[in-house]
């Protein structure tokens, strides 16, 4: 995901020895499947864990619209799940208390933009637009996560994550049946962008936290972010007005009677504390831009467990749409990382530089490792 540039390799003796202003003796065969192998692991766990957040996340509104016909607000929800989930990580918080003066700006980002930014905008969306709208204008995040990388980062973007990106967006659109109740608010098509790229922000910053010498735990990041996310969000929701009692009491899901807060507990442990640490955790593992796919399936676990537990049927444009999605996350992920051409110029005596590779100025066909370095872009 982060290049890591290697030394040359140093003085050696016998057949093998390199030459001055030469990379030395190139890796072994078996070295580099060693490599490749670690790196496809790595990657496919990367995917494990990114569905594992698609499916806490989407198990949020499951959980949310019980609370919710039972009479409390979608904000005041969102609400209890953030501050909730904040006091949940509060000792981690504590044992992480040098975060704040280490790394201000990425905790308060993280805070406004992928804790209370996306929660905010989307619901301040909803006001004036479809659902399915707004959801999908909300989940055009990986392709402005590929627009980042490709133009702001200046990093190369494989021709699998664009493809991927295309599909998934296509495939939500049938998913929440965009043409249904479709209409035009500026204001309202300008927030649901506003979670997008809040939700960009997520993306970015949580593989930011990774930068360097200075990488922070995911655990700290999430706490802080939660406990700025709350105070933000107590300001919009204003829980004081809420109507405390639906707590205690029982919700209505699908002709059965929960407990509100054993649905809450779910939303708060399930669909925050465990979405938002795999989520960060699978970002650092796979890249922000094929994270950001592996996300739409997020869209497509919420209708399917509606489906199977609210007794939300699909209609075929649904289940197409939701096969989409899956096709274009599959190729996303399977994108292989772009190998980065490194140049070293020749020591004193030699006037040209010498290409990363076997000597011939060009690197192993497919494999993005060099004798000197192993440096490769995210796909």
């Amino acid at each position: 995901m982060h290049a890591t540039s290697g030394s040359p390799a140093g003085p050696s003796t016998g057949p093998g020895q390199g030459t001055p202003g030469s990379w030395g003796t190139r890796p072994s065969a078996p070295a580099l499947r060693a490599s490749h192998g670690e790196a496809s692991r790595g990657r496919g766990a990367g995917l494990g864990i990114a569905l594992l957040s698609a499916l806490a996340f989407g198990g949020s509104g499951v959980a949310a619209k019980p609370l919710i016909s039972a009479g409390l607000e979608p904000l005041q929800v969102t609400w209890l799940r953030v501050v909730g989930a904040a006091l949940v990580m509060l000792p981690v918080a504590w044992r992480h208390r040098d975060l704040p003066r280490r790394r201000p700006a990425l905790l308060v980002g993280f805070g406004l933009l992928a804790v209370a930014g996306v929660q905010a905008c989307y619901f301040a969306a909803l006001s004036r637009i479809p659902v399915g709208v707004a959801l999908l204008i909300e989940y055009l995040a990986p392709a402005l996560v590929l627009g980042w990388v490709r133009f702001v980062q200046k990093r190369p973007v494989t021709r699998a994550a664009a493809v991927g990106v295309v599909l998934a967006v296509g495939g939500l659109a049938c998913v929440v049946e965009v043409w249904s109740g479709l209409s035009f608010d500026a204001v309202g098509l300008a927030l649901a962008l506003g979670a997008a790229c809040c939700q960009v922000g997520y993306f970015v910053l949580s593989d930011h936290g990774s930068d360097g010498d200075d990488s922070v735990d995911p655990l700290g990041v999430i706490a802080y972010g939660l406990l700025i996310g709350a105070v933000v969000l107590t300001a919009i929701a204003r829980p004081w007005g809420m109507h405390w009692p639906v707590l205690g009491g029982s919700a209505e899901m699908n002709g059965v009677q929960v407990p509100a807060v054993l649905l809450l507990a779910w939303i708060v442990l399930i669909a925050t504390v465990a979405a938002y640490l795999t989520g960060v955790v699978s970002i650092r593992r796979l890249s922000p831009q094929v994270a950001g796919v592996v996300a739409c399936l997020e869209a497509v676990i919420a209708t399917a467990l509606a489906w199977v537990l609210l007794g939300e049927h699909l209609s075929a444009p649904q289940i197409v749409g939701g096969m989409v999605v899956l096709t274009g996350a599959f190729i996303a992920q399977s994108a292989k990382p772009k190998a980065t051409e490194t140049v070293r110029v020749a020591g004193a005596g030699a006037g040209t530089g010498t290409a990363a590779g076997d000597g011939t100025g060009e690197g192993a066909p497919g494999d993005g490792v060099s004798p000197a370095s192993s440096a490769s872009s995210a796909p």
